[in-house]
């Protein structure tokens, strides 16, 4: 068991990759608290991987209310007695289309889920790791970040953001014995927000384009992005911090 006993938030884990994050800590031991802003859908996670032997709990939280992540937070630690780690998985994009097309409301929304939420997590998260002497946090951030592409460019810019944002915070949290890492995935097509990376219907024609693109011949899954999680959290990257690995396939290269 790589992360036996270990206390771990994971946000926007009632779906896609963050389901998968969650499922995969809790094989491994993790205690885990599932969030999401979707009750049915976190709960329903939750029972699965108890139901599978895993352990874990739901709590309900929006990433961009301070409030609800000073309560996230509190939370691990009156269940568990302690934070290990954080994984800020929650993310939000805009639909695939011209950067003069996005609205103000948009544009507000995909910084405050993408940007504001890794500011709220830092603020409330740093006191308890550091309680915890230590720990870590891992950042979803995207391969738009490192390669962007036209139709996307306010969501790029926020995931470009997020990456240097770790840099920084791995670089300075290091004292504290605080590791700061990010992982960039490619798409998913499975996720709530595969359509609008791809600004409609998901067709054959459009998957098999996208296909081209990713050397390995294959999208991002649940798994690929949490097996990365669970070595980022583990003891294993003890001395591993302000890195960002790409799930990608190759497609940033």
């Amino acid at each position: 068991m790589r992360v036996q006993d270990k206390s771990i938030i994971v946000t926007g884990a009632g779906s896609g990759i963050g389901e998968g994050i969650a499922r995969r800590l809790a094989e491994e031991g993790a205690q885990v608290i599932v969030n999401d802003i979707d009750v049915v859908s976190g709960e329903k996670v939750v029972a699965e991987i108890v139901a599978a032997g895993g352990r874990a709990s739901f709590f309900a939280a929006d990433v961009t209310s301070s409030a609800d992540m000073k309560a996230l937070v509190q939370a691990a630690e009156q269940r568990h007695g302690k934070l290990d780690a954080m994984v800020n998985n929650a993310g939000w994009t805009h639909r695939n289309q011209s950067a003069l097309e996005v609205s103000e409301e948009e544009f507000d929304r995909v910084y405050a889920v993408n940007v504001k939420s890794i500011y709220l997590s830092t603020i409330h998260a740093v006191p308890a790791l550091r309680r915890n002497g230590g720990g870590s946090l891992v950042n979803i951030a995207s391969t738009a970040g490192v390669r962007p592409r036209p139709g996307l460019t306010w969501y790029n810019g926020s995931k470009g953001a997020v990456i240097t944002t770790s840099k920084s915070l791995a670089a300075e949290l290091g004292a504290d014995n605080i590791r700061v890492n990010c992982i960039n995935p490619v798409m998913n097509p499975l996720t709530r927000l595969s359509t609008s990376f791809a600004g409609g219907e998901l067709t054959e024609e459009r998957l098999a384009t996208f296909r081209a693109t990713i050397p390995l011949g294959r999208f991002s899954t649940a798994l690929d992005v949490g097996n990365a999680v669970l070595y980022l959290v583990s003891d294993e990257a003890a001395f591993i911090s302000g890195v960002c690995i790409e799930v990608d396939g190759a497609r940033c290269v």
